[in-house]
Formats: structure tokens, C-alpha cells, sequence
């Protein structure tokens, strides 16, 4: 009996007596409120602990050999999809026109709607050395080609006046796809390159004339993952009386996503600057869209991690029994509130 004894001392909690409680309505209702308060809080401490939260880690890219996927939805309001083309040179010399890597041609009429789809599949892929012609070979091929474009046979004429009338109709081109490049610096722009040049003079009567606005919708370095941001979606730049040639410096970070399930993505993120040179009269050039990049020797890796369940137990405990003691506390201030207020005054009495 000592034994029993000496332990039920130790207890913290003591019961009243049945008959010694006694329920008010202020005590009903701050019960109500301390109950919804701690389920609320309930709740909120469990989304806590499922939802996943990230950590960023840096490390030197290994990466050799593979490919870079640049993902491309980019809209031209004022050019027709024939005079468009796509090249690409990167620093190992690959020099590749008018590609057709996945990638394909919407029609637009003036008001932005698809009426027509075309796939790129004249591809030529040429060295970067193969510039470097002989200056002698170079004026004999200008000037067959001169002597060849001033005859404009049935197929030049036949496309010089299909581009007017698309011109004259306010067509555009929607250019998409993914470009496969090699996985070291380059640029690739879209642009009227891959037209004869004394065509596209007799086109658009000059460089000038060549109106590059655009509208990126998307363009991107490999697949999405859970917040990446890619600073180009969006973008629109319209000219107005105006040409030049837009330059895009993208820096692009190699970047793995690592979900809670251990699946990896690889993908890529990037930072980018913007250029614009007007044209002058001066100007021999013709004006595009480029994109330059260049890759990043540090890779980013994201993981999703969790919560451990021990932190979860640990919060909930500390605000569950807090929102217990404050219900008590507020209790007992009230009730003394009530009596204080109904508590007869003794000088009343004995009148």
C-alpha cells in the first residue's frame, strides 16, 4: 500500500470529484473555440509534413557527349512560313541550314489562326571550313548565280509572287519543334538566310523591309520540371517602321531534378541578356532572330525532400497542447470576469 501510495503522489493531473465540477455556458464556449482552433491547426501541421519542400546543391558538370534539346514555339506576325528558315553553327564548326529536326511551319493568317502546316525537310548540312571557298570559285558560282536568278525561271517567279500576295494578306508563321544540337556553345536563328538573295530582293525590296517581330511562346533547354521559370516564355517584340536584328545571350545551367520518388530529370535552366541593332542604310546584313548560348561548367542539382515524421509529432504536440493551456487560461479569466460582474455589492445588501 506505501508503494501505491508514494506513486499516486506523483501524479500530475488529479481528478475532482464528480460533484465537485461544475459546466458554465463561458466554458461551453470556449471549449467550442479551443476545439476548432486545434483542429484547424491540425490540419495545417499535417500539409505541412506532406508537402515536399526542395534543397539546392552545385557541382561541376561531367556531363560529355550528349545532346542539347532546345525546345522552340516562336510566332512571326509580319513573315510568311516560306521566307522562314532555321540555322544552327556551334564552336565545333557544325554549320546547318534551314534545319528540319522536328521542327515544323503553322501558317497564320492575319488574325493569328492556323491554316496550313509544313514540315522543314530540305536540310543541308554544310562545314563551317566550307565557307572558306576559293575567292575564284566564289565569282564564277555568283556569277552563274546571277546569270541564273536574273532569267527567274518558273519556280522563282512562281514563289516571288505567292510571298507578295501572302505578304499583302498579312500572313505570319508559327515556327515549333525541338532542335538536337551538340552540347557545346553555338547559336541558332530563324531568319529570311535560307532565300536566294536576289530573291528575297525582289521580295522585299530591300532589308529593311523585313519585318522579324515575334512572340515567343516557349522556349526551353529539355523537359519542365516543379517551378522552373524560363525567362524568354512570353516575350513579344513588335516592330513598328522599323527592322533590325534581335540577339538573345543565354546562359544555359545544367540542372538535375531529383523527385522524393528517386526519379531523376535531367533538363537544363537559363539566365538571358537582349540586344536589338537597328537597321541603317549602311547594313549589308539581313535582320534575324538569334539566340546565342553557352553553357555553364556548374551543374544545379534540386532534390524533394520531406519532413521527418519525428518533426511532425514534435510541432503538433507543441501546438495542440499550447492552444489546450491558452483554452484553459482563458477559462479561468472569464469565469472570475462572470463572478466579479454578478457578484452582489455587500454595501447594497446591508442597506
Amino acid at each position: 500500500m506505501g508503494m501505491k501510495q508514494a506513486i499516486k503522489k506523483l501524479d500530475a493531473f488529479p481528478r475532482a470529484e464528480e460533484h465537485l465540477l461544475q459546466k458554465t455556458q463561458s466554458g461551453a464556449l470556449v471549449s467550442i473555440i479551443g476545439l476548432v482552433t486545434m483542429a484547424t491547426l491540425f490540419y495545417h501541421e499535417l500539409a505541412y509534413y506532406l508537402t515536399t519542400y526542395t534543397v539546392h546543391q552545385m557541382s561541376v558538370d561531367l556531363k560529355r557527349g550528349e545532346t542539347l534539346p532546345i525546345h522552340v514555339n516562336i510566332t512571326f506576325p509580319s513573315l510568311p512560313c516560306d521566307v522562314l528558315s532555321v540555322d544552327a553553327i556551334d564552336m565545333s564548326g557544325k554549320h546547318e541550314v534551314d534545319l528540319d529536326t522536328n521542327i515544323w511551319k503553322l501558317r497564320l493568317n492575319s488574325y493569328g489562326h492556323i491554316t496550313g502546316t509544313e514540315y522543314l525537310s530540305d536540310l543541308v548540312e554544310k562545314e563551317h571550313e566550307a565557307h572558306n571557298h576559293d575567292h575564284d570559285k566564289d565569282h564564277h558560282d555568283d556569277s552563274h548565280a546571277k546569270q541564273h536568278t536574273h532569267g527567274f525561271d518558273d519556280a522563282a517567279e512562281t514563289m516571288v509572287k505567292k510571298v507578295k500576295q501572302a505578304l499583302a494578306n498579312g500572313e505570319g508563321c508559327r515556327v515549333y519543334g525541338v532542335l538536337d544540337v551538340q552540347r557545346v556553345a553555338g547559336n541558332f536563328h530563324i531568319s529570311v538566310h535560307g532565300l536566294n538573295i536576289f530573291v528575297a530582293q525582289m521580295i522585299f525590296d530591300g532589308a529593311k523591309h523585313v519585318n522579324v517581330s515575334h512572340i515567343i511562346h516557349d522556349l526551353s533547354f529539355g523537359p519542365k520540371y516543379p517551378g522552373i521559370h524560363n525567362p524568354l516564355d512570353g516575350t513579344a517584340r513588335i516592330l513598328h517602321e522599323t527592322s533590325g536584328t534581335f540577339k538573345y545571350y543565354i546562359k544555359v545551367v545544367p540542372t538535375e531534378y531529383r523527385y522524393i520518388s528517386k526519379e531523376v530529370l535531367s533538363t537544363n535552366q537559363f539566365s538571358v541578356t537582349e540586344y536589338f541593332s537597328p537597321m541603317t542604310d549602311f547594313d549589308r546584313t539581313w535582320p534575324a532572330v538569334y539566340f546565342l548560348y553557352d553553357l555553364s561548367p556548374i551543374t544545379v542539382t534540386i532534390k524533394e525532400e520531406r519532413r521527418s515524421f519525428l518533426h511532425f509529432i514534435t510541432r503538433l504536440c507543441a501546438v495542440l497542447g499550447g492552444t489546450f493551456a491558452l483554452t484553459g487560461m482563458l477559462d479561468r479569466w472569464m469565469c472570475r470576469l462572470l463572478e466579479a460582474l454578478t457578484k452582489p455589492d455587500p454595501r447594497s445588501m446591508l442597506r
